[in-house]
């Protein structure tokens, strides 16, 4: 696995991974998110990071057609952790609506809803973005 660390404003690394967009590599990507965890002390997001990060991965590699994509890792403030998928697709994620089966399938974004303090997408000329925040107790 390589791992490629930028600096940001705030002192810490930024973690990130170019993977194919194949359901395999969700491990890879739950694996970086422990890593850049794990170097910034904050375990008590580890769970939700990796449940957070297999979401964002699985719907990159389900609702696109892209042949790679990227996971980043990163600390925009002391506060939060953000945790992106890149993909080259410029159709944005769509909540489910309600009535829609959620035994089977359509609960990523829900729960995405659910854990993060907050998400969005950030669109590119060639694709976008989709992220999730974590705020560490730790430094609240």
């Amino acid at each position: 696995m390589i791992v490629s660390a930028q600096p940001h404003p705030t002192g810490h690394p930024g973690y990130s991974e170019t993977l194919p967009a194949r359901e395999e590599s969700a491990e890879a990507a739950r694996k970086l998110v422990r890593t850049a965890l794990a170097a910034w002390d904050l375990d008590e997001l580890t769970d939700s990071g990796v449940l957070l990060v297999t979401e964002l991965v699985a719907n990159a590699v389900k609702h696109t057609n892209t042949r790679n994509i990227r996971v980043v890792v990163s600390r925009p403030s002391e506060r939060f952790v953000r945790i992106g998928v890149v993909d080259k697709a410029r159709a944005l994620p769509q909540m489910v609506k309600p009535g829609n089966d959620l035994l089977t399938s359509g609960r990523g974004l829900l729960l995405i809803d659910a854990l993060a303090e907050r998400w969005g997408t950030d669109m590119y000329r060639w694709g976008k973005q989709v992220w999730v925040e974590l705020l560490s107790e730790s430094t609240a």
